[in-house]
């Protein structure tokens, strides 16, 4: 099946598979000067069938034209604000002014208070964040709005160790500010949200780290970050709180210096993202729990600062091109995905694109932007040191034969 929409100037013509829904997750950036308005970017991400995207502020212009769309939205606090978000009157306010006008004809299904605050070298900050997720979540109850709702944060950089995953732990010195938040998300069952990229982790050792293992072509580092960081949570006691990836991907181009930043690279590592998900498959720890993932970022940004990958993350050009083709129209699966799309040009050329997922084992870590995610060593080409599971009292011995609740 294909729909024709217009994206600027030019005609984008949409495919699908028939009977095939994807529910991956999308970033969508707006920090360019040259994409498409809010309403275009709505009939492309609902011609795609995308359901869940995330945005970084709560432009009002989006939040209007997502109405009656069905697509799940987390809108941002933005860091700068978090600070007086600790004001519960000022918290309502902000609920009450972007959030309760738009909801429900706008399916706003989480807020981020900030984002990589515990990397952000700001103690006020980092400090400021759980009183005002508190007072955040408080506004959503006195609103009505809490059962529809997730409040939390994304994270990078976290970890103490992360290698191998079962010896996953926190830096001792955000014990403090960590045990708290982990407090709140357990006491309103709101997910841990992690940005993870393996990309990182590739262009500052490429002599250490595996092409393969980083592109999930094998046992892959996402689901390895993503179980390090199960394990350092339950190991403060909070085993029962779900991890999500707010952010991953792979840029498709970067500075002389950015070793791996490829379109082929990119186009390997998304694609081998939509086949491990549509094989609805885990993470170790977590065989049977889905894990939700956002695709960072559905466009090219030509104005965030930085180096050249930073600005080439997405997974289409402002006119509505593709940046590369991950081979969508191939695949056929009925199986639950989170977010992906094929475009095709009048001149026969399919150009595809997804967001997300979860993925299988192994080794390693990696950070985003300027944070380092996740310290480990261990070489990439170790088998995952993941030991026994016992599917009767759900917990996980460690290498040294400890058992970690999980």
């Amino acid at each position: 099946m294909a729909v024709s929409i217009l994206l600027g100037s030019r005609i984008v013509s949409i495919v699908w598979l028939p009977s095939t829904w994807f529910f991956l997750g999308s970033n969508y950036g707006q920090v360019a000067n040259n994409l498409p308005s809010p309403e275009q970017v709505r009939l492309l991400l609902t011609s795609l069938r995308i359901t869940k995207t995330r945005i970084y502020d709560t432009n009002p212009g989006v939040l209007t034209a997502f109405a009656n769309t069905g697509i799940d939205l987390i809108v941002t606090v933005p860091n700068e604000a978090v600070g007086m978000m600790m004001d519960p009157r000022q918290a309502l306010q902000w609920v009450m002014t972007n959030v309760q006008p738009y909801f429900p004809a706008t399916k706003i299904t989480g807020i981020s208070v900030g984002n990589e605050v515990y990397t952000s070298d700001d103690p006020t900050l980092m400090s400021n964040l759980v009183p005002a997720l508190l007072s955040i979540h408080s506004a959503l109850v006195q609103l009505g709005l809490d059962s529809y709702n997730h409040v939390s944060t994304a994270n990078s950089a976290v970890l103490e160790n992360s290698y191998p995953p079962s010896m996953g732990s926190f830096k001792p010195e955000m014990a403090n500010l960590v045990v708290p938040f982990l407090q709140f998300l357990a006491a309103t069952k709101s997910p841990f949200w992690i940005n993870a990229y393996p990309y990182f982790a590739y262009k500052d050792s490429p002599a250490k780290v595996s092409l393969d293992y980083v592109l999930l072509r094998y046992d892959n580092m996402l689901y390895a970050q993503v179980d390090a960081v199960i394990f350092a949570i339950a190991r403060l006691g909070y085993g029962g709180v779900e991890v999500r990836v707010s952010e991953t991907g792979w840029p498709s181009k970067g500075d002389p210096n950015e070793v791996g930043a490829t379109v082929e690279n990119a186009r390997a590592y998304n694609r081998n993202l939509l086949l491990r998900q549509i094989r609805s498959e885990g993470t170790p720890v977590r065989p049977n729990q889905r894990l939700e993932v956002y695709l960072f970022a559905l466009f090219n940004e030509d104005m965030k600062p930085g180096p050249t990958s930073e600005r080439n993350y997405g997974l289409y050009q402002p006119d509505g091109t593709m940046v590369y083709n991950v081979g969508l129209a191939a695949l056929t699966s009925s199986a639950s995905v989170s977010l992906t799309s094929s475009a095709t040009r009048e001149n026969g050329e399919t150009m595809n694109r997804i967001h997300v997922m979860r993925l299988p084992p192994c080794p390693n870590t990696t950070k985003k932007k300027q944070q380092r995610q996740y310290t480990g060593g261990g070489s990439c080409s170790d088998s995952f040191p993941f030991t026994e599971r016992n599917k009767s009292d759900r917990k996980l011995c460690d290498v040294d034969r400890t058992p970690v609740a999980v």
